[in-house]
Order: C-alpha cells, then structure tokens, then sequence
C-alpha cells in the first residue's frame, strides 16, 4: 500500500499502527471522540441512532445470537488488520484463542458484522477490502437503508474483494459459513 495519498493536489502522508497507537496514548484523541485507522487515514466514526445502536445491542446480546462456546464476541473494539488498518467493527466474533493481550489488540476474526446506514459507501468500499485483505472468512453489512444482510465470503487477500456476495431479506436466516452453529433471523434482527 502507498505510504503517500493525494487529496486536493497535494501529497499527504499515510499514517502506520505504530504512530497511531502513539497518538492514542499521547492523548492526543477524546476518550469518546470515535476515530478509526483505515488505510492510514484517521477517519471519524459515525454517529450512532437508536436503529443503529438497537441491532448492535442484539447482535451482543447472547441470547439473541446464540454463539458456540470456543468463540467471543468483541462489539465495537479495534482489529490491528495491518500497518495502516486498525477498524472498530460493530460485532466481531473471534475464535476464544486469538492471540490478544493488553498490550495487542486481535488481529483477525472469524466473522465481522458492520451495522450501516450512513455509513453504508464506507463500510461496503473501504471496510469491505481491508477485511478481504486480512483474510476475514466473512463480513456482514447489516443493511439498514434497504433493510437486509449483505454477506461477503470467500476473501481474495491479494486483491482485496470477496469472491461471494449474496444478500438476504427478511423472510431470511443469516447461517454462517465460518462460526459453526451461528444464525440469526434477519426479521428478527431487524423488527
């Protein structure tokens, strides 16, 4: 990836993890101020309204998503994806054993659910390639303008995209491909 971006004529230097994560720890960002790395950009998160805020509740909420035991659910917490890409996904479901510390966030997931609305153009252009990249085995875009799930499998690392994309109503249940035993109704999760 280019260590340079050019916005406006002018050469803009990327920003890498390590520098970042210092800017973090320096305090250089409010505690709640909602930023994310995304190809070493920082880029302010979304708002969140009360449709946004109630389908991520439920997708935390275990007896709404019933998860096998060997698996975790991380909401709204970073993914250190590469030297330039640390989002916050909405859900991210990990295998127990992902290597994470206090020091390190995870760097992978099984399975990653971004819940959009406004942010439906970034998360479907800019998050959808980083996570393809990183090798993420699924990436769900809870739909909330045309209210369905828009479910990406199979990612190329090389080229950034998923080589499957199917999108389900309503009248549908998501099954995933990449946590055994994972479903949820999409009527459900949308009602």
């Amino acid at each position: 990836m280019a260590t340079s971006v050019e916005i406006l004529g002018r050469e803009m230097r990327r920003l890498r993890l390590c520098e970042y994560h210092r800017m973090v720890e320096a305090g250089v960002f409010e505690e709640d101020e909602g930023v994310e790395l995304l190809e070493g950009v920082i880029v302010r998160m979304s708002p969140q309204n009360a449709d946004h805020a109630l389908v991520v509740e439920r997708l935390n909420d275990p007896p709404f998503v019933e998860l096998p035991a060997e698996y975790v659910i991380r909401c709204q917490l970073p993914l250190s994806l590469s030297e330039a890409d640390e989002p916050e996904p909405d859900i991210a479901v990990l295998e127990r054993g992902t290597p994470r510390s206090r020091r390190a966030q995870p760097t992978t997931a099984r399975l990653v659910f971004e819940v959009s609305g406004e942010s439906l153009r970034k998360d479907r252009e800019v998050k959808g390639p980083l996570y393809a990249r990183a090798g993420v085995p699924e990436y769900v875009i809870v739909n909330l303008v045309e209210e369905c799930l828009e479910v990406h499998r199979e990612p190329d690392t090389a080229s950034g995209r998923y080589r499957s994309l199917s999108t389900l109503d309503k009248g549908a249940t998501f099954v995933s491909g990449s946590v055994p035993g994972l479903k949820v109704s999409v009527a459900r999760l949308l009602a």
